[in-house]
């Protein structure tokens, strides 16, 4: 193969990866999105479900003696129940979680690693786009 070839070859596969690499973009954008809500509803959740007075547990310390304040107590099953918004928000993000979201919103950084670790044997590597970068080769002596 001359070095024509090989240099519209490297071309083809440049154009290949930065394409593919593009058509991740609006995907993983939408997972990302999708994530930083569910994200956002769970903490908002999980704050309201922490200040909430019928959740908490008054508990004071005199004399070595521990004196309820008359709160009754409530179990965790109960409280995750008096809190939907909450509980669902929380499951949601454990089924994305499962589902694989993790690996999703970071598909293309996935993509371009594996690449440059093929790509460093034959001394190149590649952007987070998918541009190719050609390295000098060693010099033998």
């Amino acid at each position: 193969m001359n070095s024509l070839e090989q240099a519209e070859d490297l071309k083809a596969f440049e154009r290949r990866l930065t394409e593919y690499i593009h058509c991740l973009q609006p995907a993983t954008g939408r997972w990302r999105m999708l994530l930083i809500v569910v994200s956002v509803c769970t903490a908002t959740g999980a704050w309201n479900w922490l200040i909430d007075p019928e959740t908490q547990k008054l508990v004071l310390i005199l004399g070595g003696r521990v004196k309820e304040t008359g709160k009754k107590k409530v179990s965790f099953f109960t409280s995750l129940w008096n809190h939907p918004f909450f509980t669902i928000s929380c499951i949601t993000l454990i089924g994305l979680f499962f589902a694989g979201i993790h690996k999703r919103v970071v598909a293309p950084s996935i993509i371009a690693a594996r690449c440059r670790t093929v790509l460093a044997e034959y001394n190149m590597s590649c952007d987070d786009t998918g541009k190719l970068i050609l390295k000098p080769r060693p010099h033998v002596q």
